[in-house]
């Protein structure tokens, strides 16, 4: 089936939305949330994963072309947010993968209510540190240690840089950026009270990390082992901080296989 793009509302917020439905045609739904650069286009990471479920991305307020509402403060407002999202899908239960921002924001919404999760799939989550082991800091880097920073592989980095934004996308990439800002600043990319509540998240859950990633270390992904429970940690070697793009064949395996008994 093709990818589908949308305006998705929920309260009085609207925003954009892309899917795509299982080809088997009878696939529960895998909601996807985004990083902080945005919404990434429409990957091969969620082409294999709607080979069998029906995949939604929906951009997250303040991004992009969605609406920016000014009750919209902080991370913990967004997991409301999409606690509504979930609440009024009429999907069932929903399978909910997070990336980096995304993840942090996945989890947030996980310890406040489970009600309407099968499972829970965090990529590179940030939201939680550990002493002495500090994160990148994507606010300061330029682009191109941005770029370099992201990717094991430099050929991504390569392609990422030889791009040239239009006029359109370098204003929704401003936009990206001071939304991620206004969630992520201070403290960065940290929440210090999240970490004590992860034992409330009640159902399976699957954490993924790259190796080599630069800006949220793997190392954090043990913590996530150790304190959220029934969790599933699954490290991809040669990898940085966006699996799902750099390693996506291996990550969408590793999602599948997850989901399969659920």
């Amino acid at each position: 089936m093709p990818v589908q793009e949308s305006v998705h509302r929920t309260r009085d917020i609207k925003v954009r939305s892309f899917r795509q439905n299982s080809n088997q045609g009878n696939g529960s739904t895998v909601l996807f949330l985004h990083g902080a650069g945005g919404f990434p286009g429409w990957l091969p990471f969620f082409d294999q994963l709607a080979a069998k479920h029906d995949v939604l991305v929906l951009e997250h307020p303040g991004f992009g072309e969605s609406d920016n509402p000014d009750w919209i403060r902080n991370v913990a407002d967004v997991a409301m947010y999409y606690l509504d999202v979930l609440a009024g899908l009429n999907a069932g239960k929903v399978h909910l993968v997070g990336h980096s921002l995304g993840g942090w924001i996945a989890a947030e919404a996980a310890t406040r209510n489970c009600q309407h999760l099968a499972s829970l799939t965090l990529i590179a989550p940030a939201g939680i540190r550990v002493k002495g082991v500090p994160a990148g800091d994507n606010f300061i880097w330029s682009p191109e240690e941005t770029a370099r920073n992201l990717y094991h592989d430099q050929a991504f980095a390569d392609r990422m840089l030889a791009q040239q934004p239009t006029e359109k996308e370098t204003e929704i990439l401003m936009r990206n950026r001071f939304m991620a800002a206004k969630l992520g600043w201070e403290p960065r990319w940290f929440n210090p009270a999240l970490e004590r509540w992860l034992h409330r998240i009640a159902v399976p859950s699957l954490v993924i990390w790259g190796e080599d990633d630069k800006l949220l270390p793997s190392r954090y992904a043990a913590v996530w082992g150790e304190r959220v429970p029934n969790v599933t940690v699954k490290v991809i070697p040669q990898c940085g901080h966006l699996p799902h793009v750099e390693r996506a064949g291996i990550t969408a395996d590793a999602v599948l296989a997850f989901l399969g008994g659920r």
